[in-house]
């Protein structure tokens, strides 16, 4: 159980995130396994893998923002005493996140041919994206499910097992990836069923804990279920319309890529993956911190959580840049480990030499954003993130292609995530730093 107060809230943020950390630097390892074994298949179906990144993220999205709703609403009730609704909410969240989620899966795959095409692909890839699509969505929804799993277990100030089951998740993927994808000779198709059986080996295991631990519990009445759908939807909505804007950006860059063909296409992907990776620590310090926040935010502590935030966004200023340094000296070996095609290779050596020099901004953003959700104020995080994306990075993406093709795209990049890390910064001084939760209602009566 988190504690509101008392004790140092670097060693409480510490005492949550590290869990995580190894859990999200597992799962992102195991991607990058993933991908370097996907890249000894040749370009085009590392080509495929790079247009399932902007539907991928689409998905992540949506699981995020119930992940996020779910944090909120049953560590509020936690705080209140509140146990058997905390239950009862939990298993709301399952059914309602695996629905959504499976229905968002066949409607991607019924309209496969159409998202691809106006992503850009070319008719050659189509066989590759269909033998590759079935497993790689079913694959999704197990992941899902394995992720609002792991938000319940958050939400009960817990973050142990889930971190354990990423690694074990992790481990098991890239073990049966070269059996399938080589041994079995499976192709392109045998990376994503390695992944649905590693999620579902951690379905297995974090469903048996929820039980155990009786976290969850069947709502006994109607007048429940419709009041606690009502109470998660009403806090889902905002958070992942929040959450879909990157993966809808991320449509519409690849989109622009593709405009540069295949090859930078691959390259792409590859440097999103990486970029992912990057920011593993950031990505736990958004799962670990809303426990805490909600749970200040219920004593009505609000100079601790500015605390809080002040302490996560150094650290991520910091440790971003570090590693930026380290891709750059690192960035042609790299390029040459993750894929056997020479142009590939260069043209993702040259991503990261520039885009990773603006993650420690993005990283800011992210933690205001998630900060400002756990505050109560979804409507400003997701102001926030219209921004980051609509506003800063497509804007410049678009601009330096047009003036200096693929080097100009990925100079728009850099900047755009640096004027978004400066653009969160001024809203959160301007909506929440002052004023706490009464400042999100300020903003929401004028017009956010």
């Amino acid at each position: 159980m988190i504690k509101p107060t008392g004790g140092s809230l670097g060693r409480q943020l510490y005492r949550m995130t590290w869990p995580m950390l190894i859990g999200v630097l597992a799962i992102m390892s195991s991607q990058m396994v993933d991908s370097a074994f996907i890249g000894q298949l040749g370009t085009q179906p590392l080509a495929a893998v790079g247009f399932t990144i902007p539907v991928y993220q689409l998905i992540i999205g949506i699981q995020v923002g119930l992940g996020i709703a779910t944090t909120t609403i049953i560590s509020t009730a936690l705080g209140a005493g509140k146990q058997g609704e905390a239950r009862q909410l939990g298993s709301l969240v399952l059914a309602t996140g695996g629905g959504v989620v499976l229905l968002l899966c066949l409607l991607v795959w019924a309209g496969q041919q159409e998202i691809v095409f106006r992503l850009g692909a070319s008719g050659s890839l189509l066989p590759l994206v269909r033998e590759y699509w079935l497993p790689w969505l079913f694959s999704c929804w197990l992941g899902a499910m394995l992720y609002f799993g792991y938000s319940l277990f958050r939400a009960h100030g817990e973050t142990l097992l889930p971190g354990l089951v990423m690694v074990l998740t992790s481990l098991i993927n890239m073990v049966l990836d070269p059996l399938f994808i080589f041994t079995l000779d499976m192709g392109l198709a045998g990376a994503a069923w390695a992944t649905v059986c590693a999620f579902g080996a951690g379905c297995v295991v974090i469903f048996t804990g929820l039980l155990r631990r009786r976290l969850i519990r069947l709502p006994r009445h109607a007048a429940r279920i419709r009041s606690g759908l009502t109470r998660l939807l009403s806090f889902m909505l905002p958070s992942t319309l929040s959450q879909l804007v990157p993966p809808l950006s991320a449509m519409l860059a690849t989109a622009l890529v593709a405009v540069h063909g295949e090859h930078a296409v691959a390259a792409w992907g590859l440097g999103s993956r990486i970029e992912l990776l990057s920011i593993v620590v950031v990505l736990a310090l958004t799962m670990a911190m809303p426990p805490m926040i909600g749970r200040l935010r219920g004593s009505k502590d609000m100079e601790q959580i500015r605390q809080l935030v002040r302490t996560a966004m150094t650290f991520v200023l910091l440790w971003q840049l570090a590693l930026a340094l380290l891709l750059v000296v690192v960035s042609v070996p790299l390029s040459h480990v993750l894929t056997s095609d020479g142009t590939t290779a260069a043209i993702l050596s040259g991503y990261l030499w520039r885009v990773p020099l603006s993650y420690g901004a993005m990283g800011v953003c992210m933690i205001l954003v998630s900060a400002c959700n756990a505050m109560g104020m979804p409507r400003v995080a997701l102001v926030m993130s219209a921004l980051r994306l609509l506003v800063c990075y497509l804007p410049l993406l678009w601009l330096g292609s047009m003036l200096d093709g693929l080097n100009g795209l990925l100079l728009g990049a850099m900047a755009g995530n640096l004027l978004a890390g400066l653009m969160s910064w001024h809203l959160y001084r301007s909506w929440c730093i002052k004023a706490g939760p009464a400042s999100g209602r300020a903003a929401a009566k004028a017009g956010f």
